[in-house]
């Protein structure tokens, strides 16, 4: 969601906070703004839109001092304006906050301190905690007014701020949404995400819910909320700054599309021994015994993350012979779920920080489960509360529409079902060497699905001005049809629905017409015969068909006119590394015809990376 930075230490500060809110644009945000404070006290520059205008605004109205903070918004409470961008402060004018999350009581709260005499001048939730700190001052430093601040106010939230009248201190608050404190040479940062500090160090410290770090320019005090000091160890980001830009591609996506086969060979890499066939995941913290026991996977994601743990369904199931429930986290935890000491609960979440998933997780776990976390984020909320862990090793994901993060995650899955067939006896040895083999193929297969670049470009020229588009998949691929329609509507704003192709008569056939292309994801596998017959009835309501098929099965050919319809020829490989395989060019086609669309691709609007707020 927002994009929180601050800093202290030697350098301008203004280009390091600017440049560290260019570095969160990914994520999503309406508005910008910084604060500074410097021997002329306090300065603040805000604007609506693009960072771009917050740029302009600077250079109108230069501003300069010792440390400070800056934001970019995603709006909750109060519209995309200027007066509603942060960073806010109280009734002086002498504290201000950035904030990350809900306030959920700040009604309540606001109208206590407007009885009180304190006067808003927002539509925000944010701005009652400025004021909440003013009127709880005693002299005796910012940290401490936080504090009894933090006991008046419920929900989800990072908090930032800086007080001209305890100069020199920075007091970030993390109690959901992720805060991430850097630590450089005699120069000090805190961030709601790795990138925007990435470039200045790969020093950091991760943050724990209801936790405080006092930041000044000669280190930083970690507390909890009733000010007991926390020993926190800082870890080493491995992420090469570089590995954040675009190397060269028009966008984000598009270099990340093409970054998926090294994804998954980093996430196959020291896995995997073909000369002994087994797979090795230390880090899932599961003894044999453990493994052995389980009855029953429950798989929790949101988002994309949930159509990879649909697949994860079919892996697991196929694999190890465990029955696996799939549930959304935004819902889990509102009924009564049944778990029991012998339920797996994976949770899969690029960041680690997703709010819903990370609820599910706790839910899960406070019932007697055992919990997994795939993720792509080392030391985030999801890894450190999970028993153990599958990395997913994409490197950070900058356009919003998740790509390599997705396909890493697919990965990762086929290694736990592979892994839990192995420690249960599941597989024959000889069936999983064989599988070892066709997964470290994967990644020279991935690298021939991208040159479909151009195939999509064109049939994005072809169809880009259609308002609906259906995507059809049976069995494993159903969840790749949802995938391919949700990139779709995600970066192009193009209605799309995803469905199991069987279940087409049901209902979705009533819409194809001629001006409704139907995607149908159809490798060459024990149900492609099924998915001509759903061709050809979408083909008889005047429906263009776009077939992503099997490179080498020229079947589909003898049902499409060529004229109308295209079929776009992926490499082959196992039947359960299929879905990887597919993704790519259901990632160009929605990537191709959200540029000839003129569409903003890697910071589509309304949504943001990571949701970190229920």
């Amino acid at each position: 969601m927002c994009g929180i930075i601050g800093y202290i230490g030697s350098k301008p500060v203004v280009p390091v906070l600017v440049e560290g809110l260019r570095r969160m644009e990914y994520r999503g945000y309406d508005s910008a703004g910084v604060a500074v404070i410097g021997p002329d006290g306090l300065s603040l520059r805000r604007s609506a839109g693009k960072l771009a205008n917050l740029e302009a605004a600077i250079a109108a109205s230069p501003v300069d001092g010792a440390y400070g903070v800056g934001h970019t918004r995603w709006a909750t409470h109060g519209r995309p304006t200027e007066e509603n961008a942060h960073p806010h402060r109280d009734c002086t004018g002498r504290i201000v906050v950035v904030h990350n999350g809900i306030i959920e009581n700040y009604l309540e709260l606001k109208r206590e301190l407007q009885g009180q005499g304190h006067i808003f001048k927002t539509e925000t939730d944010t701005e009652i905690v400025a004021h909440l700190v003013e009127r709880e001052s005693r002299n005796d430093g910012l940290e401490n007014a936080v504090r009894r601040a933090l006991a008046l106010m419920r929900g989800m939230f990072a908090l930032v701020l800086v007080s001209v009248d305890d100069p020199g201190k920075i007091v970030a608050v993390r109690n959901g949404p992720p805060i991430v404190v850097g630590l450089g040479e005699n120069e000090f940062f805190v961030a709601s995400d790795i990138p925007a500090i990435l470039s200045h160090t790969r020093d950091v410290v991760f943050m724990a819910d209801e936790e405080m770090a006092i930041i000044t320019a000669t280190g930083v005090v970690f507390t909890d909320y009733a000010g007991q000091s926390i020993e926190k160890k800082s870890q080493r980001v491995l992420w090469d700054p570089l590995m954040a830009e675009k190397a060269g591609h028009r966008h984000f996506m598009l270099k990340e599309i093409h970054d998926q086969p090294t994804a998954a060979r980093d996430t196959i890499l020291g896995r995997v021994s073909l000369d002994s066939g087994r797979v090795f995941l230390e880090e899932l913290n599961l003894s044999d015994e453990a493994c052995q026991s389980i009855e029953k996977v429950l798989i929790v994601a949101c988002g994309t993350s949930w159509h990879a743990a649909l697949v994860g369904k079919y892996l697991i199931e196929s694999l190890a012979q465990i029955p696996v429930e799939v549930d959304y986290g935004s819902e889990y935890r509102y009924r009564n779920p049944i778990v029991s000491t012998n339920t797996l609960a994976v949770v899969i979440t690029q960041s680690g920080e997703t709010a819903d998933t990370l609820a599910a997780l706790r839910e899960a776990k406070r019932k007697g489960a055992r919990s997994v976390a795939i993720c792509n984020v080392v030391g985030s909320m999801a890894t450190r509360e999970a028993d153990g862990t599958v990395y997913t090793h994409a490197g950070p994901e900058i356009g919003v529409a998740s790509t390599k993060a997705f396909t890493s995650q697919l990965v990762a899955l086929d290694l736990l079902a592979l892994y839990l067939a192995q420690v249960r006896g599941a597989l024959a040895a000889a069936d999983i060497h064989a599988h070892i083999a066709e997964l470290l193929q994967l990644p020279q297969i991935l690298e021939q699905a991208i040159k479909a670049s151009g195939a999509m470009e064109r049939l994005a020229e072809r169809f880009s001005t259609r308002s609906d588009f259906l995507f059809l998949g049976r069995g494993i691929h159903y969840p790749i049809a949802l995938e391919g329609a949700l990139k779709l509507k995600e970066i192009s704003y193009i209605h799309a629905e995803g469905y199991p192709a069987g279940e087409m008569k049901h209902g979705p056939i009533a819409l194809i017409d001629e001006q409704m292309p139907v995607v149908a994801i159809a490798p060459a596998d024990h149900v492609f015969e099924k998915m001509v017959g759903n061709v050809q009835e979408a083909k008889a309501r005047g429906g263009s068909v776009i077939a992503i098929t099997t490179a080498g099965d020229d079947r589909m050919s003898e049902v499409l006119d060529p004229s109308k319809d295209a079929i776009v020829a992926m490499p082959a490989t196992a039947p359960l590394l299929t879905p990887i395989v597919m993704t790519i060019p259901l990632q160009l086609l929605a990537y191709h015809i959200a540029v000839r669309r003129g569409c903003d691709v890697d910071q589509p609007r309304n949504l943001a990376k990571s949701v970190t707020v229920e």
